[in-house]
């Protein structure tokens, strides 16, 4: 009982400090954390960039791993619609016969316990394995212990291999030496130097391009918007297909040479939760739905909804990433029944942290969403093949 209440105390404090950030109170606690949180932001911009000068002027190295490595990462946290994006690059680069290796830090991921790491320090005089999500064959972790993008991921990919650790270096030369890979796709990568990317391709959400320009913890910011200089290449998501010249010119002012590639994440269909039933996003117009999310950007989610001609009368939203429980999800189900829904909808990342067998008394779907280029590609394999194949021949290490 003591756990419950800390962790809703905890999850209140979290949601009030998003309200803050994203500027929906305005009442005084509000402005007083925010001026904190400002003090604290200039803080840690300093130590962004004295990081980034250290690697810079090589005082901090890189380690080089010989193969093709793709960084795909934003300058801000959650939201831009990364995993669909890391989705169907690595995908391409499969088709296209690399074999291919997802490393991620597995955000939120269940770590092993202190005793298994003690254990394996005094039996092992080299650092433990990275944890190995899917070979190629076989999704050998859930979504507890890999982290929901690196199960979905893993799921989602067949002959990919998806391994999960925060020194991203000792993964590639683990997907190298054990897999024999030799293309590796850093997700949310942009930030992580020790490992050089050859190609740093950065997502930036149209919706909400760079909050209220702040760093953490005042903003969205991980770093300044100056460092969009660093990217390789720029894809605009969540585009509506109308041009933002005021963005696009911010974006040519910190970087002239990389190309802008804009994108929509597209809804596909409705999967059904523990079977394989398939239906068309068209069967919703009219109908009285609910939807429920744990996802940083939960507005979009509900406005592809609301585009497919739905009548969305029940919403629940939980903190990005959010591991429910089965009191909550009985909460929301009789919730949803209450309001006379004729069926609930999550996205597919909550989906992989619910329990395929649990009794759910109305009907319950994912939206599965795939990336569709408007502007910069004629499609995304065009876009792999400009990118990673810019003269038709694979690329060399």
């Amino acid at each position: 009982m003591p756990n419950r209440w800390f962790r809703h105390k905890a999850d209140e404090f979290e949601q009030f400090a998003i309200d803050v950030i994203m500027g929906r109170r305005e009442d005084m606690p509000a402005v007083l954390f925010g001026a904190f949180l400002q003090v604290c932001s200039y803080l840690f911009s300093g130590i962004v960039q004295l990081r980034l000068w250290l690697y810079r002027n090589r005082i901090f190295r890189d380690q080089p791993l010989g193969c093709l490595v793709v960084v795909v990462g934003n300058l801000t946290v959650g939201g831009t619609g990364k995993t669909p994006v890391v989705e169907k690059f690595a995908r391409a680069l499969r088709d296209r016969g690399r074999k291919v290796a997802i490393l991620s830090r597995g955000y939120k991921s269940k770590a092993p316990p202190l005793w298994k790491k003690w254990w394996f320090w005094l039996n092992h005089t080299a650092d433990a394995p990275p944890r190995v999500v899917s070979d190629g064959r076989t999704v050998l972790l859930d979504s507890e212990v890999a982290g929901d993008e690196p199960y979905m991921l893993a799921r989602n990919l067949p002959g990919v291999v998806v391994l999960v650790d925060k020194d991203r270096v000792k993964a590639g030369a683990y997907a190298i030496k054990e897999f024999g890979c030799d293309t590796l796709v850093l997700d949310d990568g942009f930030q992580y130097l020790p490992l050089k990317g050859r190609l740093n391709l950065l997502l930036v959400d149209k919706t909400n391009p760079f909050g209220n320009g702040f760093l953490l913890p005042r903003g969205i910011l991980r770093e300044p918007i100056k460092h969009l200089k660093r990217a390789s290449y720029v894809f605009l998501t969540k585009s509506k297909g109308e041009r933002d010249e005021e963005l696009e010119a911010m974006i040519r002012r910190f970087n002239p040479e990389a190309e802008i590639i804009e994108c929509a994440h597209k809804p596909q269909y409705l999967q059904r939760i523990g079977s394989d039933e398939r239906i068309p996003l068209a069967s919703l117009a009219g109908k009285h739905i609910g939807a429920f999310s744990g996802i940083a950007a939960p507005e979009s989610f509900e406005a592809f909804l609301r585009e497919t001609g739905a009548k969305l009368d029940y919403t629940r939203r939980f903190l990005d990433h959010h591991r429910f429980s089965d009191e909550e999800l009985e909460t929301v189900f009789e919730e949803a029944l209450a309001a006379r829904v004729e069926m609930l909808i999550t996205t597919e990342k909550d989906a992989v942290r619910l329990d395929a067998t649990q009794k759910i008394p109305l009907p319950c779907y994912y939206l599965r969403l795939e990336i569709d280029i408007l502007r910069g590609a004629a499609d995304f394999d065009e876009a792999v093949g400009k990118i990673c194949f810019p003269l038709g021949q694979p690329v060399a290490g």
